[in-house]
């Protein structure tokens, strides 16, 4: 399929849920906590609410972020209490260069997706992810940084392959 020109793609950066302290073990074994299932739940819901269906998801091979996308996969596909539609499921490439990632690392793997995706998912770590995020868009990025299960909504017409600016449209804080 090729790239129709001024498709309207749509990046969705998140930072993982909240995890287990660091302590003997590697970093990327570290658990997420009970909140951190919770909320990576509360993100999935939110992104089915506002139908940000993921056509591929990249995330880092490092436990919390895996356990991050599955909590967000329960989100998706709705529950009693809160409802939303599950869509097709997305391609999901599990990406070892995402762990301890600069941004332009992270570029690089946002600009390797198939130009017929018009939704992305990228599931990552701090600070890489929030210098994505600024890199993106430096007007509207949160100086802060995205916190534990931020999503940050970025908006573009390029191909993904050109990514270098996409506009900041939505943010929000998961919580479950």
């Amino acid at each position: 399929m090729t790239d129709a020109a001024g498709t309207e793609r749509t990046l969705v950066l998140l930072r993982h849920a909240k995890a287990e302290p660091p302590g003997d073990g590697a970093d990327s074994d570290r658990r997420l906590t009970a909140r951190g299932h919770a909320d990576a739940a509360a993100a999935g819901a939110w992104l089915a609410r506002h139908g940000l269906l993921p056509d591929v998801v990249l995330c880092s091979t490092a436990r919390r972020n895996r356990q991050t996308w599955h909590g967000v996969v329960q989100g998706l596909s709705g529950s009693s209490d809160e409802a939303g539609p599950a869509g097709s499921a997305p391609a999901v490439r599990y990406e070892p260069g995402a762990y301890e990632a600069h941004p332009a690392e992270l570029l690089a793997l946002v600009r390797s997706v198939p130009a017929e995706a018009t939704t992305v998912l990228l599931v990552a770590h701090n600070p890489g992810v929030s210098l994505l995020s600024a890199l993106l868009d430096p007007e509207r990025a949160d100086q802060q940084g995205l916190r534990t299960t931020d999503l940050v909504v970025h908006r573009t017409r390029l191909p993904w392959a050109d990514l270098r600016h996409a506009a900041i449209t939505a943010r929000h804080t998961a919580r479950g």
